[in-house]
């Protein structure tokens, strides 16, 4: 009996990564998010799809580099140390990620102003014209009603900094 025991945590302990990579890059993950899911609060739902979307890249690098990763045994116990610092609530790993490199990257205003720019397509019978509304919409869609607004009052701000450097003086009393 007591040599089953032993066998049994010896197959456990060889086995420890594939036994707990499943159980913490995806059982409890599928059921936190949908724990999330049913809460008002926005906050584990950026935990949550921030995961998700690491959980992501991470199958797409394995899936890259499988060859290359068969070369370093210790892969599968860094995975589950990153993934376990992603999931577990104390550290909030994913929120952190999100929080001071994925957000910064996509609110940098330089790269959400460049990402405005409208090159219209050729209109056909079956789909509506695409004009500027329709690239605005596709703006929305992708970055929020906040970010356009912001995006409108930046132009507004510029475009009064332009005229306001362009008015020639032809008399004291007068600009034009």
């Amino acid at each position: 009996m007591m040599g089953n025991q032993q066998n049994f945590l010896q197959v456990v302990a060889k086995n420890f990564d594939v036994l707990a990579l499943p159980l913490v890059t995806l059982v409890y993950p599928l059921y936190a998010s949908v724990k999330a899911i049913e809460t008002r609060s926005n906050n584990d739902d950026q935990q949550w799809l921030t995961y998700w979307v690491l959980y992501s890249l991470i199958t797409l690098f394995e899936l890259t580099f499988a060859k290359l990763l068969e070369w370093f045994p210790i892969w599968p116990y860094a995975k589950l140390i990153f993934t376990c610092w992603l999931v577990l609530p104390h550290f909030n790993g994913a929120a952190y990620v999100y929080r001071h490199f994925i957000r910064p990257f996509y609110m940098n205003p330089k790269r959400a102003t460049s990402t405005l720019w409208y090159v219209p397509r050729k209109k056909s019978i079956f789909s509506k014209q695409d004009d500027i509304l329709t690239a605005a919409e596709r703006y929305i869609e992708e970055h929020g009603t906040h970010e356009f607004e912001r995006l409108i009052t930046k132009a507004e701000k510029e475009e009064r900094v332009r005229r306001s450097n362009n008015y020639m003086i032809f008399d004291d009393d007068y600009r034009y």
